[in-house]
């Protein structure tokens, strides 16, 4: 696999060489507790007190406390603990009620769920405001300035972690020169990058944390000004001066005092200068490998180590996997939430447009990153450029060398829009458009040449309106066929779109709505999927409780459809909450009960409606907050899927046929290397984008075969896994952390195969 690149410090840096050895000396030589009064704890009481004074010289403070904590956390709660413990002894006492506790809307979220911890168990039931930023990051002063003299505590930023904007400390600290509150300013970003000033601004509380500069995890500090409230959040034995109890973590200690050394050094530390000429070689390489590229923050106000940016048209969740698959490693924002997938809130709380927002990616690196690994980054990220044109996804996007045949998938909040293609005719159509994805289903057809025959809705939609009007409106004319059509986009007086050797052909099956159809798609005398919208979808049936919905003729409908399509044919849905792709009536039926009564004549459609009506009284939202378009009643099965690399080649040694399965999209295996197992074990790149175009096929040819399906970290493919064993392909796997992983499946494939 390529040499890693790494580029989220703002996330974690590496442990340095120097204090790996701290910590190592101290674990094995020095192992002393401090507490202890003989010689070996003594020798380990000197390692606290020299770093101790270490971190006091390197931030410039001469008195107030330096606490040594297992990090920025525990610092940020112990900070806000002291001052509503304060607020809370002067109130019993009678003083002025500062009823107001104030967070930068930017914070990360230790910050503001600390405030809210502590104030509900402390029962103070203050107000709790975030204070509002401008669209360049920086906090809102003349908000600030009308609040602050109710305030009990006001808690910023140094630097933002997501996008590196720098907080004009200055101007809080004048604002809050008269003010009441106590001020606590998170540190955590600022260590080696910035001159904090925290005896001249007057911060009350500053938390550092160390593994975000080369210190291991699991050690920080807390700055107290001397003067300022501090409750322990750790009562004990009374290390810490009473402050912090908790024997101490001296191999952190260590490591950290090694740190703070090369900083005061400044032997490994880059300057300034050299910081910003690094950065400006990343920004250029960027701008030239994404055409539209926005820069989320001003780089004259922010960290010189981290760049925020978006492209227009790619959503994060692209940038991060086209950025893996090149081994460099960036981030969406806060790697705290990063598994959440969400827009970043950052950017959202400094009024950016939702584009941005859903589209950032923040690179960030240390300041002692060398100007090698700058190099190699840019070369990379110009190939990841390359890798997004070729696939035809950015606004620059070139004719693709392999164009796509069959079905693309695409899913926006469980909604399922489809791509049916055909590249020898080069023609497409699109089943169920989505507003979201108009301009990337646009530039798809522009990249490709292809003519755009039809934009189809399976039905008039509950959750939102078509987009097909806005579809055919941005593509250039010679694309899109100009024929006179239906509401649903079906073209007037034609009994089958042809694309190629396939055509659609329509069938009318009212019900979810009155206008509800099914989309076929056949090859010759072969009938292999129907789209059906939202009349079936894996797990429920479509609800029929809207004003235009046909409840009666709902289960004449399903009737029609196992007619017409039979029990085995592949159903792809219009909504699809828990991944399954697809679905068949067969498959259904055995789940759900009314479905199974009404296909086999056991149910009329009177009794069908009523009983399908009870199920959908009082539908809550989705998971996603949009409108639930059925009563789910089937529960997704918890089926184990993963496969070790070990078990996988016992699979090979046993003669057993394997297919790997490389369900990454073509922008990502574009970057990486082949991946083989040997002779034994044939390899197919199918996007999960594109795993509907071969669903029929699978299932044709039986269980004979074992497939294992990989992706980046293995999250995809084993969701892929549980889909496809959910439709009869017994023997799927996904391989147990993917290719993340992957270096152990690979020592072993060539203990293995190399002979």
């Amino acid at each position: 696999m390529p040499t890693e690149i790494y580029l989220d410090a703002n996330a974690t840096t590496p442990v340095s060489c120097k204090a790996l050895d701290a910590a190592i000396e101290v674990m094995s030589d020095r192992f002393g507790n401090p507490s202890s009064v003989h010689g070996t704890g003594l020798k380990a009481r000197v390692i606290i007190d020299v770093v101790r004074a270490s971190a006091r010289r390197v931030l410039n403070i001469r008195d107030g406390q330096l606490l040594f904590v297992s990090g920025a956390t525990e610092g940020i709660q112990t900070a806000v603990l002291s001052a509503l413990s304060s607020l809370r002894e002067r109130r019993h006492k009678g003083g002025d009620g500062y009823s107001l506790l104030l967070y930068g809307a930017t914070e990360h979220k230790a910050v503001p769920e600390a405030i809210k911890h502590w104030n509900a168990l402390l029962q103070l039931n203050f107000e709790v405001l975030a204070i509002p930023v401008g669209t360049d990051g920086r906090h809102d002063l003349g908000w600030l300035r009308a609040h602050a003299p109710r305030a009990g505590l006001v808690c910023t930023m140094a630097a933002n972690n997501e996008t590196g904007v720098i907080s004009d400390l200055d101007g809080i600290r004048d604002v809050l020169e008269h003010s009441p509150a106590l001020w606590m300013v998170d540190s955590v970003q600022a260590l080696g990058k910035l001159d904090l000033q925290l005896a001249r601004r007057r911060i009350d509380y500053a938390p550092f944390s160390g593994h975000k500069l080369y210190a291991p995890k699991g050690i920080g500090m807390l700055y107290v000004r001397e003067g300022a409230p501090i409750t322990p959040i750790m009562a004990g034995g009374g290390q810490e001066g009473a402050m912090r109890s908790g024997t101490e973590n001296m191999p952190g200690i260590a490591a950290l005092g090694a740190v703070l050394d090369e900083l005061e050094s400044g032997e490994m530390f880059k300057p300034l200068a050299k910081l910003e000429e690094l950065r400006g070689r990343l920004v250029a390489a960027l701008r030239e490998a994404f055409q539209g590229i926005v820069f989320n923050a001003d780089p004259h106000l922010s960290l010189p180590t981290t760049i925020n940016f978006s492209v227009p048209g790619v959503s994060s969740k692209v940038l991060l996997d086209l950025f893996d698959a090149a081994s460099i490693r960036v981030s969406g924002g806060s790697a705290c939430g990063a598994s959440a997938a969400q827009p970043s809130y950052v950017l959202q709380a400094m009024g950016l447009e939702h584009w941005r927002c859903g589209s950032a990616v923040r690179m960030s690196f240390g300041p002692t990153t060398s100007e090698s690994l700058i190099g190699e980054a840019c070369q990379r990220i110009l190939q990841c450029g390359q890798a997004l044109r070729d696939s035809g996804i950015t606004v620059d996007g070139q004719r693709h060398s392999l164009p796509p045949d069959g079905i693309i998938r695409h899913v926006v909040d469980g909604a399922v829009c489809y791509v049916v293609a055909d590249s020898a005719s080069k023609r497409c159509l699109v089943i169920d458009p989505l507003p979201e994805l108009t301009d990337r289903l646009a530039q798809w057809v522009r990249c490709r040449g292809f003519m755009l025959v039809a934009v189809l809705d399976t039905h008039s939609h509950g959750d939102h309106a078509s987009s097909a009007q806005d579809l055919w409106r941005a593509l250039p004319a010679e694309l899109a066929e100009p024929v006179a059509r239906s509401p649903l986009g079906w073209p007037l007086h034609c009994e089958a779109i042809q694309l190629g050797a396939r055509r659609i052909t329509k069938l009318a099956i009212p019900g979810h709505t009155k206008d509800s159809c099914a989309y076929l798609l056949v090859e010759g005398d072969r009938l292999l999927a129907a789209f059906v919208g939202d009349t079936v979808m894996p797990g429920a049936l479509g609800r029929s409780d809207f004003s235009v919905s046909a409840p009666l003729v709902f289960a004449s409908s399903l009737r029609l459809l196992d007619r017409v399509a039979g029990r085995e044919t592949l159903l792809f849905p219009g909504h699809d909450y828990d991944d399954r792709i697809a679905s068949t009536l067969s498959v259904e039926a055995a789940r759900l009960p009314l479905l199974d009564a009404v296909l086999n004549g056991h149910m009329d459609a009177q009794a069908f409606a009523t009983a399908k009506a009870a199920l959908e009284r009082d539908i809550g939202p989705t998971q996603y907050q949009t409108l639930a378009c059925g009563a789910r009643t089937d529960v997704c099965e918890a089926v184990a899927v993963e496969i070790r690399p070990e078990a996988l080649l016992q699979q090979l040694q046993d003669g057993l046929k394997v297919v790997l399965i490389d369900v990454r999209e073509r922008y990502e295996y574009c970057l990486s290397p082949s991946l083989s197992l040997g002779a034994g074990c044939d390899r197919q790149p199918v996007p999960l984008s594109s795993l509907p175009g071969v669903l029929s096929d699978w299932l044709a040819a039986g269980p004979g075969v074992s497939r294992i399906l990989v992706c980046r970290s293995g999250a995809r493919s084993a969701k892929a896994a549980q889909a496809l064993r959910r439709l009869g392909l017994g023997r799927t796997w996904s391989v147990a952390g993917g290719l993340a992983l992957w270096p152990e499946l690979a020592i072993l494939a060539d203990a293995e195969f190399t002979a």
